[in-house]
């Protein structure tokens, strides 16, 4: 059988639905480090599975596939619930939600920091 590369983190599950389909594999447990780099890949991977949705049910596996992820985050940075509410509240207060469903065409250069498709390296809290 054709081997597929995809060095990535995966769910604990997978080598046992990957076995249950006859099919071979190999895994290695990632360090502390490496596992918290990999989950910031993986939010990613699966925020860009949003856009492949076309049913509510997979909008719905999306979402929660991500929400996963970023609570396991959240545990490996220890980051306490409300803390994290506490960030989120901050966060509104300073930038709004998204009531108004704008739109930005564009704007002169003000030196805003964006987060468009632009990744660190290394992330380290």
């Amino acid at each position: 059988m054709k081997k597929i590369y995809y060095n990535k983190l995966i769910r604990d599950e997978i080598p046992s639905k990957i076995k249950e389909n006859k099919g071979e594999y190999e895994v290695r447990s990632l360090s502390l480090d490496e596992f918290e780099q990999e989950l910031l890949k993986k939010v990613m991977e699966e925020a860009s599975g949003l856009l492949k949705t076309t049913t509510r049910e997979e909008l719905l596996d999306e979402l929660v596939d991500i929400t996963i992820v970023l609570e396991e985050i959240k545990k490996t940075k220890k980051i306490e619930e409300g803390e994290f509410q506490e960030a989120r509240r901050r966060n509104m207060v300073r930038k709004g939600g998204f009531f108004k469903k704008l739109f930005l065409v564009w704007s002169s250069d003000t030196s805003y920091k964006t987060n468009e498709i632009s990744y660190p390296k290394k992330v380290s809290c």
